[in-house]
């Protein structure tokens, strides 16, 4: 009697597996992590496009503008409105990363991080009833989004709806956590209104 052979490593799921761990990675805030994980990753599916545009947001994590926008020019479409939102947001072109933000909202509206991506540009470039209605739309997508909510927090609070903002830092329960949020806001919500008046 033959012994059955052993299944097959289904590309598909392996490949699906694999990019989990390294959004994982990035989730976690080990962008070096995810890098060699892509470069394992490059070595069974070459030329993958989401492992490139995973590269890109690895490398922006990094800090790396320049290694990310030659990544980048690699993809097909220079990756997207996301990915071209992504690199000028990360060298402070806020204005127009959020043309391409809202390409990408546009492409995908049901995307939570992509209608956060564009509330944060939208703020920083100094459009606050626009910021926080994207955010507000990212927040319904993704009510339990601690990112999303403290971008929420801080575009309410840099546009001096101090109630509003108030409001929704009660929702947290923890005393503490509460208390280290609303400090963090509100030194970047300083920060921000310090650098709209120079």
């Amino acid at each position: 009697m033959l012994a059955a052979a052993p299944a097959a490593d289904m590309p598909g799921s392996t490949r699906g597996l694999y990019l989990q761990l390294i959004h994982q990675a990035r989730a976690d805030g080990r962008p070096r992590a995810a890098i060699a994980y892509l470069d394992d990753f490059d070595r069974r599916y070459p030329g993958d496009v989401d492992a490139r545009v995973l590269r890109v947001n690895a490398l922006l994590d990094l800090g790396d503008l320049d290694g990310a926008e030659a990544a980048a020019a690699a993809l097909p479409d220079g990756g997207g409105g996301a990915v071209r939102g992504h690199l000028l947001a990360a060298r402070e072109r806020w204005p127009e990363a959020i043309g391409f933000y809202r390409q990408a909202v546009a492409a995908s509206p049901a995307d939570p991080m992509l209608r956060n991506a564009l509330g944060y540009a939208q703020m920083r470039a100094g459009f606050a009833d626009d910021a926080i209605e994207s955010l507000r739309g990212a927040l319904d997508l993704a009510p339990a989004a601690p990112v999303v909510r403290n971008n929420l927090i801080l575009a309410l609070m840099a546009d001096g709806r101090e109630i509003q903002a108030q409001a929704l830092l009660n929702h947290i329960r923890d005393g503490r956590e509460r208390d280290m949020i609303r400090r963090q806001i509100v030194a970047e919500a300083t920060r921000l209104s310090i650098r709209k008046e120079r």
